[in-house]
């Protein structure tokens, strides 16, 4: 569509130039204004073909974390590719790799970097943006802003009342997400809590987790700072706000790639490569930007 106005503009200024030029005949204005609806019928059909000669699924899958970056993607290349069905499936970063070596999926969704047992499996990854883990307590809590520290402490239930690190006195109460999730490797990994957290629950979305800190007063989670809402608060770590910036510059401490899983070595279908190919240009930064995670361009 953006394509088509352009060249309406293009064609309405060449005439309007034909009408006021001095010196020129009324036979060269019409001749440049022919050649210019011809020159623009052509590449209006050009452009036609191209996107008529994409059509089919591509069928994605894995992160929860990623919906809405994958969401903003997939409606902005259908609407470009109206042939093209993109789907996507939020079943969790395992799921994702797996979709893709078993070939259920075109494309695997994971918020983590492939494990070396998945990359020996044929498998290889590539980033196309990156993502803050977000700290997030009730909004009840008066805590502001924790240390990485302070953080591991609670996860591991070392500190158990919020007074410790200045908040309520009350207990602290974990909510995480299930063994498996990209968000829970990538969260206990960077604090340096693998296998030791204390969880009160263990839930199988980022809007699980969510809505869990949310009805709960002495709680606090992880989430993917794309999904943060005005539900919960979201606390700074050692000073750092988690934002687009500081991911970016890297004083952000808390954050993981999102990463596209493929075979490697083999060839995507034309409509999962086109779709690949949009996700990783800078036409797409904006989109993935707006969603909340950080692009790569």
């Amino acid at each position: 569509m953006k394509m088509k106005r352009f060249m309406a503009m293009a064609i309405a200024c060449v005439m309007a130039a034909g009408l006021v030029a001095c010196g020129g005949s009324e036979s060269t204005a019409t001749t440049s204004t022919t050649d210019s609806t011809a020159a623009t019928s052509t590449t209006a059909s050009t452009a036609e073909e191209t996107t008529a000669d994409l059509s089919g699924a591509v069928a994605t899958g894995g992160s929860t974390s990623v919906e809405k970056v994958i969401g903003a993607l997939g409606e902005a290349f259908m609407e470009a590719n109206p042939s093209v069905d993109v789907t996507y499936d939020p079943t969790g970063s395992g799921a994702g790799v797996t979709g893709a070596a078993d070939g259920t999926l075109d494309i695997g969704l994971s918020s983590r970097a492939l494990k070396d047992e998945e990359k020996a499996q044929g498998l290889k990854e590539t980033t196309f943006a990156l993502d803050g883990i977000a700290i997030v307590v009730n909004t009840e809590n008066t805590v502001e802003d924790l240390s990485l520290e302070q953080i591991a402490k609670l996860a591991t239930g070392e500190i158990t009342n919020w007074s410790e690190v200045g908040g309520p006195d009350a207990p602290v109460v974990l909510i995480g997400r299930e063994a498996g999730s990209g968000t829970r490797d990538g969260f206990e990994s960077i604090v340096g809590v693998e296998d030791k957290c204390a969880y009160e629950q263990e839930l199988t979305s980022t809007g699980a987790v969510l809505a869990g800190v949310a009805a709960n007063p002495n709680a606090f989670g992880y989430v993917s700072l794309a999904s943060v809402d005005d539900t919960v608060k979201m606390v700074t770590v050692d000073g750092v706000t988690a934002s687009e910036e500081t991911v970016k510059d890297g004083s952000y401490k808390i954050q993981r790639p999102f990463v596209f899983v493929t075979k490697d070595g083999e060839e995507l279908s034309a409509q999962a490569q086109a779709f690949y190919d949009f996700a990783l240009s800078e036409d797409a930064a904006e989109l993935i930007a707006a969603a909340g995670a950080v692009p790569m361009v």
